[in-house]
């Protein structure tokens, strides 16, 4: 996998390497200014070929600073530049008024006050004439505010002009939009629109977590990660922890613990290999009464497609000849009460269960206490209704969880079982750092005391011991058609699959949900949630399996 920063967890990288000797503080900016250029002659081509003409517009901190390099190597390139600043030169980071003295003896430097009128705000369309590069190093990853009015007008202006075109001004972001939180992906302050929407974001290093979470990618478009020399860091197979006493790019002070990793194609292992089914696993999917067993159908094709040696439907009596009616493959038991669920868990060679998917809430009070504390402990994954069902009392639920537990809440699911979580997600993000998804999906881990997987499109994947993953469904990764009833349920199965296959929860967790993504994007548009299962093969064999 591939870590995701912080804002902290990046200053102090940057400052081991400084402190260390491997680069100084203005051989780091440099390096980051030539990477913004040349992400930007990547992206764009045309504008590698001849001179256009630039905007920059510079912060009072270092991202400042690396503003003022672009502006330089712009300027060295033949562009015209113009160079813009919020803030007192006299109070620039040393680093940062160096770059601004360097510039000072090739161009000007205005008052960002002026590029308001520059941008001829507020004319109605916002238009920005004679702009090929609109360059924001405003404010960077160490944004503690809402940006101020001054730059609120300015972005009011950007955000305002029509979609635009090689002449008409593209905008990109040094590391991070101004008025996005590095860390949560929020704007911040209490105006959604108080933020530079940017056409390419160019980060240093790593990607940070805000551009995966949140409004992040909606704002960043597109980010590119250039290199600055920092020194690399272990990539551990997905779902298992680096090793103890290992850092981040060297820096001690960030611990991998504490890290965010980032799932990724490369990570993904689901060889399927031994000599017959039960040595891939038993797995047990409860569902709810008549006409209300499709999502619990939907859970078990998703298990036994991701590689489950054998899938059993547990169903009340009234709907036996329904499923019967409806299934081949997958097997069929009647589970009508907790009694009958526990002489089905003395069967050894059952290892994982799903609960909640089209359960029903009555029948899941009952019967989830009595998988939970089975004595022969399964896997468990707890979905749909097996959550909402404990929304009254959510400690008594977790009361009942263990490690081998799973969670797949939605968004109304988590707040219903963690409601003072949800209230601070969900508050104004009023400074920087702003709480994320991150840490909302970490502290719900911690006290539920097993594997939580948080969906979205950023979906977040936490254990109780901090270990974090995202899986993106963003960027070039998008699959809005995801937003499908019965999507969630066949994610729930394929968990339960894994887990039965031997997978531990966090790997399972983490495996199902790059999967469950790539199965959306190799159907396409038009995706129900029956296509996921069956897009399963398509997928594994794309990877080689």
């Amino acid at each position: 996998m591939t870590e995701l920063l912080t804002a902290a967890q990046m200053r102090a990288i940057e400052r081991a390497a400084i402190e260390s000797g491997e680069a100084t503080g203005l051989e780091l900016m440099e390096r980051a200014g030539r990477g913004v250029v040349e992400a930007v002659f990547e992206e764009w081509p045309e504008l590698a070929k001849a001179p256009h003409r630039a905007v920059v517009l510079c912060g009072p901190g270092n991202n400042g600073g690396d503003g003022f390099v672009v502006a330089r190597l712009l300027k060295d390139w033949g562009w015209e530049v113009e160079v813009f600043l919020y803030g007192d030169p006299a109070k620039l980071p040393p680093d940062a008024k160096a770059n601004y003295e360097r510039w000072g003896e090739m161009g000007e430097v205005r008052d960002a006050d002026a590029l308001v009128e520059r941008l001829r705000y507020p004319n109605s369309d916002a238009d920005v004439p004679d702009i090929d590069l609109f360059i924001d190093a405003g404010f960077g990853t160490g944004l503690a505010r809402a940006i101020p009015p001054s730059l609120g007008r300015i972005a009011n202006a950007l955000n305002d002009r029509e979609e635009p075109l090689p002449g008409k001004g593209w905008i990109v972001g040094v590391d991070v939009p101004s008025g996005l939180c590095a860390d949560s992906g929020r704007v911040v302050g209490d105006d959604e629109y108080g933020v530079i929407y940017c056409d390419l974001t160019v980060s240093f290093h790593r990607a940070k977590c805000g551009h995966r979470l949140n409004d992040g990618p909606g704002i960043c478009s597109k980010v590119a990660v250039k290199d600055i020399g920092l020194e690399g860091s272990p990539r551990p197979r997905v779902g298992v922890k680096p090793p103890p006493g290992g850092a981040v790019g060297g820096c001690p002070a960030v611990p991998p613990g504490e890290m965010v990793w980032l799932i990724e194609r490369e990570d993904i292992d689901v060889a399927k290999l031994g000599d017959h089914k039960y040595t891939h696993g038993h797995a047990l999917i409860l569902s709810g009464g008549a006409g209300k067993t499709g999502a619990a159908r939907l859970a078990a094709r998703g298990a036994l497609r991701v590689g489950a040696g054998l899938v059993t439907l547990g169903v009340p009596g009234s709907a036996q000849m329904e499923v019967a009616c409806q299934i081949t493959a997958l097997m069929l038991r009647r589970v009508e009460d907790g009694e009958r669920l526990a002489e089905a868990l003395a069967d050894e060679r059952l290892n994982a269960l799903c609960l909640g998917p089209g359960m029903g809430m009555e029948r899941a009070r009952k019967l989830v206490p009595v998988a939970v504390r089975a004595q022969r402990a399964p896997y468990v994954v707890l979905d749909a209704d097996a959550l909402t069902a404990f929304a009254d009392d959510p400690e008594a639920l977790f009361a009942l969880l263990h490690d081998k537990c799973v969670l797949t809440p939605h968004g109304g699911e988590f707040a219903r079982l963690f409601p003072d979580i949800a209230e601070k997600l969900n508050a104004p993000a009023v400074k920087g750092p702003a709480y994320s998804k991150v840490d909302a999906t970490r502290e719900a881990a911690k006290r539920a005391g097993c594997v939580v997987l948080f969906k979205g499109p950023d979906t977040v994947i936490a254990a109780p011991d901090g270990r974090c993953s995202i899986n993106a469904a963003q960027y070039e990764r998008a699959a809005p058609w995801l937003a499908t009833a019965g999507a969630g349920d066949v994610l729930a199965g394929v968990i339960t699959g894994l887990l039965a296959r031997g997978f531990g929860p966090m790997q399972a967790a983490e495996t199902a949900a790059w999967l469950h993504v790539e199965a959306a994007r190799a159907f396409g548009p038009g995706l129900i949630a029956e296509d996921l299962p069956e897009m399963l093969p398509t997928v594994l064999c794309d990877l080689g399996l």
